[in-house]
């Protein structure tokens, strides 16, 4: 029967790795968190004085370099001077000459997100009127390649590391003491770690030329890895290879005085290594939450601990399983029922915490129900959700096998042991008295050759070897019985299942946290629609009727912050003007918020600030009446929105009135 199941094992290892890997090919190098929502000068207008300095502005803060930002002219010759800097909050600009002659100006991006993700891109805008230009910009990507493979390869199996490392531990410690005597679940712990502290240094070599020009030969630039060490990222990474080192001393002492302790020693040990045991896992999943997506974004104090337990819980489940399958096909030690009914009840904590953080977690990267299929991280954790119930559906089946396991084959092997200890005793007597005999023929023989201690050699080497050939029937014998157990054949089939299943989720989790969140690709498009809409709005400044439409996104950075404020001006002429504002989601939905302020300024004549407080008229508009503008030129609107008693942002655009 065993025979039958190995081919089957490796067939389904094999498909299933293929499938992770067609995941990871997939995962693709356009998966930015930080997009970009604004640029000044936006993206297409025709400008009629070249600016004096370029600004982008991103849906988070981002990490700049020295050529983080480039502006090229015509030929592809760069244009700007100095280096980049932070104009304030998430906006960013780069100087350029001035006197810029008239033609098209291409506009090139490479940052690194706050949650640790290389972004790139480009856009282009005209200055007098548009040109022909020999700058391309479709190949502006980064964290592809070669090197985008092996990172996200790295990623993969550094979660995988993770889980076997923190899950088998806790399996041991937790629900089968006695496996930290066998051999197996050794070799499968120590893998783990060997597996975590490998891809960490890979991922470490990699993150310069990951985050950088991409080039395999930038992997050993000891330049590139000084900068990575200066990098939130980087000192996640190096907090975690510490960590590893922790974690190996935890493993020796786990494998090594722990398994050789009586049962009454172990009680203290174990409690000691719970303790710092929980402590180092911890510390493993921290250096995940505090450089990822849990570090920016809504309530991020809150996020990275109840990451560091979503991460826990899924170690805890999932690498429980994977010690559990081991040691149901490796060991040959015989895993008792009271062993698999402890796990299954630690199983079903870590699904609870599982799916509580998960909601959260859900929640705060999403932000709307629509997300779920209107963007690609709400399509891959509709995947998630799908494989996790399908891993809970086969669990619940594994807890009616579970029920039914009985001890015999543990109380088989048991009289295994003794039968041993039994031929071991008898091989050590025969010894002995084949030793004594021929001494005692010596000394009847007189000065003739003895040959007893010869042949009582030879009786013991038989009656060893005896020993040994009983010893292998014996554990022969209980491998058949052991696999003879329905009950237990069941249960292995179903652990197999779920690993199956924990290694195609575990490969789309690791895309899910390469893949932009939902949040952030809907304000993004949010972003692209109202800047598209301003810009016709800038080249056309009045319609047919007159009117002036001015779309800004904002972000006020708590609960429900995020949207879109649109400013109407009717007829947007010198004089009394009907002024109306919308607030909607990033969904187009409206929605209202505690208060609405404008002010318009012409710094030109040093006009302004004229504040305006319009008011409440429906959900989402407000509006007021007669606002006089007293002269004709290029106005700066202001509008502040406040989301709640403490949150608010102010967003303008400049727009000719009059």
């Amino acid at each position: 029967m065993t025979q039958t199941i190995a081919p089957r094992v490796r067939t389904l290892v094999l498909l299933l790795l293929a499938a992770c890997g067609l995941l990871l090919t997939t995962a693709g190098p356009a998966s930015a968190h930080a997009a970009l929502t604004g640029s000044d000068p936006q993206q297409g207008v025709v400008v009629d004085k070249a600016p004096d300095q370029v600004s982008l502005t991103f849906s988070e803060k981002v990490a700049l370099s020295n050529d983080s930002l480039r502006v090229l002219d015509p030929k592809g010759k760069t244009v700007q001077q100095g280096k980049p800097f932070e104009v304030g909050g998430t906006t960013y600009g780069v100087k350029v000459h001035s006197g810029l002659p008239d033609g098209t100006y291409t506009v090139t991006y490479q940052v690194v997100s706050a949650d640790s993700h290389p972004v790139a891109g480009a856009y282009t805008f005209s200055v007098g009127a548009p040109s022909t230009t020999s700058v391309s910009v479709s190949g502006d990507t980064v964290g592809g390649g070669a090197v985008g493979w092996l990172y996200g390869f790295g990623r993969y199996m550094s979660y995988a590391g993770f889980i076997v490392l923190v899950g088998g531990a806790a399996f041991v410690l937790g629900c089968w003491q006695r496996g930290a005597g066998v051999k197996p679940m050794q070799r499968l712990v120590v893998g783990g770690w060997l597996t975590l502290t490998s891809a960490t240094l890979l991922l470490l070599l990699l993150r310069g030329s990951y985050t950088g020009s991409g080039k395999v030969g930038d992997i050993f630039d000891l330049d590139l890895l000084g900068n990575v060490l200066q990098t939130k990222a980087g000192a996640a990474l190096v907090s975690r290879l510490l960590l590893l080192a922790a974690a190996a001393l935890f493993i020796s002492v786990l494998f090594g005085a722990y398994d050789k302790r009586e049962d009454e020693e172990k009680r203290d040990l174990t409690f000691g290594l719970a303790v710092g045991g929980t402590v180092v896992a911890a510390g493993l999943a921290a250096s995940w939450a505090m450089a990822e997506h849990a570090s920016v974004g809504l309530q991020a104090g809150i996020a990275m601990p109840v990451d560091v337990v979503h991460l826990l819980a899924v170690a805890t489940w999932l690498g429980g399983l994977t010690a559990l399958l081991v040691a149901l096909y490796r060991s040959d030690a015989p895993i008792e029922s009271a062993a698999v009914r402890r796990f299954s009840q630690v199983a079903f904590g870590s699904v609870v915490a599982l799916v509580a953080t998960g909601v959260y977690q859900s929640w705060r990267q999403l932000g709307s129900w629509s997300a779920f299929t209107g963007t690609r991280y709400g399509q891959l954790l509709l995947v998630k959700i799908g494989l996790v119930a399908l891993l809970v559906g086969i669990a619940f089946l594994s807890r009616r096998w579970t029920a039914q396991l009985a001890d015999t084959v543990a109380q088989r092997g048991k009289r295994v042991q003794q039968k041993e200890r039994v031929a071991a005793n008898a091989s050590g007597s025969g010894s002995a008295s084949g030793s004594g005999s021929g001494k005692a023929k010596g000394a009847k023989g007189g000065g003739s050759k003895d040959p007893g201690p010869s042949k009582g050699a030879a009786g013991s080497k038989r009656a060893a070897q005896l020993a040994r050939q009983q010893a292998a029937m014996d554990t022969a014998r209980q491998k058949r019985t052991r696999d003879a157990d329905p009950n237990r054949f069941g249960l292995r089939r179903s652990v197999l299942a779920e690993a199956g299943v924990a290694v195609v989720l575990l490969a789309v989790t690791t895309v899910l946290t390469q893949t932009e969140p939902g949040r952030t690709e809907e304000g993004a498009k949010a972003a692209k629609a109202a800047s598209s809409s301003s810009s016709s709005s800038s080249s056309d400044a009045s319609d047919s009727s007159g009117a002036l439409t001015l779309d800004m996104s904002f972000d006020t950075g708590g609960t429900d912050g995020k949207g879109v404020v649109t400013v109407d001006f009717d007829p947007a002429r010198v004089g009394g003007n009907e002024m109306h504002v919308y607030v909607q989601r990033p969904n187009g939905r409206a929605f209202d918020i505690p208060e609405v302020k404008v002010a318009l300024t012409l710094e030109a004549k040093k006009i302004g600030p004229l504040a305006i407080t319009p008011d409440h008229i429906a959900t989402g508009h407000w509006s007021a009446s007669n606002v006089q503008i007293p002269m004709a030129g290029d106005w700066k609107v202001a509008v502040t929105v406040r989301t709640s008693d403490i949150d608010q942002t102010t967003v303008s655009k400049n727009a000719q009135i009059g």
